[in-house]
This record gives C-alpha cells, structure tokens and sequence, in this order.
C-alpha cells in the first residue's frame, strides 16, 4: 500500500475540489493518506510568489475556474462572501484536533464545506465558534502547539519543494493541483512512465531566463 501526505490549506478552492474527487479520482487503487495543514501564503512567500488571488486578472480567471471544475465534476463549492480571507483561524482549529500535525478526513471535510459551501463569510466569528463547537478540539486552537504544529508542516512541505496546494507527495515525489489527480493515479496504478527519463530528466537542462541585472 502506497501513502500519500496531502498538503492543504482551506484557503484554496483548488484544495477544497482535490479533496472532495479525491475518492473518486483514486477509487479501486490501494493507498493510505495523512492530511496535513499548511500555510500557503508562507509558501508562497518563500518562492517569491503572489497567489493567484492577488493577481487582478488571474483571480477573475480562478474563481470561474473552479466554479467550473465544481460544475463539471459535480462538486459542490460556492465563493466565500470574501475571499481571499485569512485562514489563520480554519488552519489552527484543524491542529487542534491533532496531536502530529495530521487531521482525520471528517475534520477535513467539515472546514472545507465550511468554507466553499453556502457563499458566507469564511472568517466570520460566529461561524468559527460554531465550527469549533462542532468539531471538539483537544485545546485551544490559539495555543502555542498548534501554531508550531502548523510551522512544522509548512516547513516539512517546503522541505519537500512543495509550492502551493493542493500538494501530495509518495516516494519523494510530488504532485500539484486538482488536475494532478489524474497524474497521481496514474502512479499509483504503476504507470512506467514513472521510471523513464521524462519524469526523471524533465528539468535537467539549461535555462535561458536571465535575472533583471543581467
């Protein structure tokens, strides 16, 4: 049996669609799999990137996007009343149902649909206490072992050249986005074009992008 670690954070639509066809995607292959919170917006920041949120016209793009995937998939998932939003909050109550930094799939799903269903605020105090009372943390979700919790999986995943979520990586191999499932199946089930030099050698070559002082 393979094991997948499955880097997300609420934050992301993307996420929140991977998880939810994740069954589907993988359905008849043998595999376990550790949900594991992340902060994107440290990840990004750490390879220099904007999200895809704070790019004016990328963001129009994504969140059709994934509305449309949602549509096509049929997966349910509606905008938050504000997005992006900070997802401090979502990601520190997860851990707090933890005690390594792994959250159950229930827990998982119960902030996601939290969050992509019903079209409200995602940060909304009330709504986060009524979460919170739903989901019955072990501790408080502001302490300081789930924020350490959340700093060891973020670096754990930038460890493993993790640059955005959805993230899933088995043997030292990673694999990105909702339309990655596709790809991560296709591993799973013991597709050769794993051990031949297109995966291997794929970035083994020069590039001729030069910096802004050259």
């Amino acid at each position: 049996m393979k094991h997948i670690d499955f880097y997300l954070d609420f934050i992301s639509p993307y996420a929140h669609l991977a998880f939810e066809h994740l069954p589907q995607a993988l359905e008849g292959l043998s595999y376990s799999v550790a949900y594991k919170p992340v902060l994107l917006g440290a990840i990004l920041k750490h390879h220099g990137q904007l999200g895809p949120a704070e790019i004016p016209a990328k963001r129009s793009w994504t969140y059709r996007h994934v509305l449309w995937l949602g549509h096509a998939n049929g997966i349910p998932i509606e905008m938050p009343a504000s997005h992006p939003y900070n997802p401090l909050a979502h990601l520190r109550l997860a851990l707090s149902t933890s005690d390594d930094g792994r959250i159950s799939r229930l827990v998982a799903e119960t902030i996601f649909r939290n969050v992509w269903r019903g079209g409200e605020e995602a940060g909304d105090a009330t709504r986060l206490a009524a979460l919170a009372a739903q989901l019955k943390p072990k501790r408080d979700m502001n302490g300081d072992e789930n924020k350490a919790l959340l700093k060891r999986n973020t670096d754990e995943a930038l460890q493993l050249g993790v640059f955005g979520t959805p993230a899933y990586v088995l043997d030292g191999r990673l694999f990105w986005g909702f339309d990655g499932l596709a790809m991560l199946r296709a591993y799973l089930a013991g597709d050769a074009w794993f051990e031949g030099p297109q995966w291997a050698a794929a970035d083994q070559r020069p590039s001729l992008l030069r910096s802004s002082k050259s």
